[in-house]
């Protein structure tokens, strides 16, 4: 709010403005019926010019006031939008700074309800739930000084029944507050069913249990109506509470007003008329009150679950400003690694060496911890005991971007965006052409499928990919991080999907592309591993053995009976 203080201050001054416009109109309401009446009661003195001016000023004022109140909306409204702007981009930035097992330990759904809903929320109350209540008080400050400065009991008597009004609406804020947080936490579990829904269809409709989603999301959608419908009964009971109030007042204005003109102590039926039309002034600014309560209840819960968010500190932290050019040389030295969000330990004491140019292949079975060792690398988590090194230097001691700028990594699960196929291989790379893309495309034997698309590298891939067979996506994930040209160049069983034949032309185009940078290949086939300079084998977390193809041969029977296994036409 301080960003946009000028606006927000121009804003009050629009509304003080359009209420003494409007208020000030009523003056001359009273004076045209007073006049009236005087005319009625002497015909001969009718100055009809007179008339014609209260006229023209009860109906210029409320256009002024009526630009005004644009202004009022230009100013405050705008405001809002542009809060809710900065604050959807920092929450956005924020999510991007966050490690993995923040992700991990939060559903997709949840987080962007907190980026949607809660922000509209917020932007509701930094809206219409400020301007509201400035409205009121300057209204309120207004009439009760006019009315003031026409008569003081009456005034008094008006205002009576709105101390009470106060007290329900402080009673009923902590009912819509409890409420609020009941249907903030309801809508994020819905929508995160509903992105669970959506991501998994096809495994859905394969196990056919469609109708078992469709009755587990109805009973989600059933409470948060129920809890909704709960909130609106008590949102309900405002209107009618003003209304009542309102009128209980103007029943005392009615009474007390009329015996005080009877008695004479009131002198024209114009004082009683302007009283009437304050109340009514106040009807709406109090009826709003109740809807400000909501918002503010909701924007307080909704503000509460954003700064759970902002206030999160990544476990990996960026702490070096300038980045630097590697080489590629990579070091483990007596590294453990327990994952927090299952206390699993997946690296126990592991240590290696590879130096740049050369290339390394992990073997093991489904986890032994070799997706760990590459995502330690790419600093996605850091190590909970020992250290890694990147050319002699702690990996915590380069800027985290500049240092994941230069590894280019295939993921195990090949997760393409909802773009082109051009789109996606160019992705990583600084500056990408068509040229490029073709290029790399031909590298990881993918080029052949492309062009039989109909609109060939313009073909949209969707969802994840979904129009890509499993090969197809994991050739194209190849060529965006081949296209990349890092230092360090990471494949994560990233061939389990394509045939014998294929594997070997794209390892083949991998050694040409590669012989300048440090390699990783994490693997479950010997095919893809015998070429590497260093071939390392885990098991249970712990490297178990280690050398080069010819000296696991001799030296390591798991790894000799796994090859004759693999190359045999068994």
């Amino acid at each position: 709010m301080y960003k946009y203080k000028w606006r927000l201050l121009l804003g009050t001054i629009f509304i003080i403005g359009l209420n003494f416009f409007m208020i000030y109109k009523i003056r001359f309401v009273g004076k045209a019926v007073n006049f009236i009446k005087d005319s009625l009661d002497n015909t001969d003195n009718t100055d009809i010019n007179k008339l014609l001016f209260y006229g023209a000023l009860i109906i210029i004022l409320p256009i002024i006031a009526g630009f005004l109140q644009f202004l009022m909306r230009q100013t405050i409204i705008v405001s809002s939008r542009y809060i809710e702007f900065d604050l959807k981009n920092t929450i956005y930035q924020h999510y991007q700074k966050l490690d993995v097992s923040f992700y991990k330990n939060n559903r997709i759904g949840d987080l962007m309800n907190r980026i949607s809903e809660d922000v509209g929320y917020v932007r509701m109350y930094l809206g219409p739930g400020i301007m509201y209540p400035i409205n009121l008080t300057a209204m309120s400050v207004i009439l009760i000084i006019e009315m003031f400065s026409i008569n003081k009991t009456m005034t008094f008597l008006t205002l009576l029944p709105l101390p009470f009004l106060s007290i329900l609406v402080y009673f009923l804020s902590n009912k819509i507050n409890k409420k609020s947080i009941e249907i903030q936490k309801q809508q994020s579990d819905l929508s995160a069913y509903v992105q669970d829904t959506i991501s998994g269809i096809r495994v859905i409709k394969s196990y056919n249990k469609t109708e078992n989603i469709k009755e587990d999301y109805r009973g989600r959608a059933e409470l948060y109506k129920e809890k909704s419908i709960e909130l609106a009964n008590i949102n309900a009971f405002f209107s009618p509470l003003i209304v009542v109030i309102i009128g209980l007042s103007q029943i005392i204005i009615l009474y007390f007003g009329g015996l005080q003109y009877i008695n004479g102590q009131i002198l024209e039926i114009g004082t009683l008329a302007q009283f009437f039309m304050y109340l009514n002034m106040l009807i709406w600014p109090f009826t709003s009150l109740g809807w400000v309560s909501m918002v503010i209840q909701r924007a307080e819960a909704s503000m509460k679950r954003i700064n759970e968010f902002l206030n999160t500190e990544p476990s990996v932290q960026n702490l070096v400003k300038e980045g630097v050019e590697i080489e590629g040389d990579i070091a483990f030295q007596n590294v453990d690694f327990i994952y927090d969000n299952t206390g699993i330990q997946a690296l126990k004491n592991i240590s290696f060496k590879i130096n740049h140019g050369e290339t390394l292949a992990i073997l093991g079975k489904t986890g032994a911890g070799k997706t760990t060792i590459i995502e330690l690398i790419s600093r996605l988590y850091d190590p909970t005991n020992g250290v890694i090194l990147i050319d002699n230097k702690n990996i915590k001691e380069y800027n985290l971007h500049n240092l994941r700028s230069q590894i280019g990594v295939v993921p195990q699960e090949a997760f393409l965006f909802s773009n082109s196929i051009k789109e996606n291989l160019i992705f990583g790379a600084d500056k990408g052409d068509d040229n490029l893309a073709v290029e790399y495309a031909k590298k990881a034997d993918v080029h052949k499928n492309i062009i039989e698309f109909s609109q060939g590298y313009e073909t949209k891939v969707g969802e994840r990919g979904v129009t890509l067979s499993g090969g197809q996506k994991q050739r194209v994930a190849i060529a965006r991080a081949l296209l990349k040209e890092p230092k360090i160049l990471i494949f994560d069983d990233s061939l389990s999907a394509v045939d014998t034949e294929t594997e070997e032309r794209i390892l083949e185009n991998i050694r040409k592309e590669t012989k300048d940078k440090t390699t990783i290949i994490i693997t479950h086939r010997v095919s893809s591993a015998k070429h590497a300079d260093k071939i390392i084998i885990l098991d249970n977390g712990r490297i178990i053995k280690e050398g080069s193809h010819e000296e696991l041969m001799e030296t390591s029977a798991y790894y000799n009976e796994m090859y004759i296994h693999q190359t045999s036409n068994i």
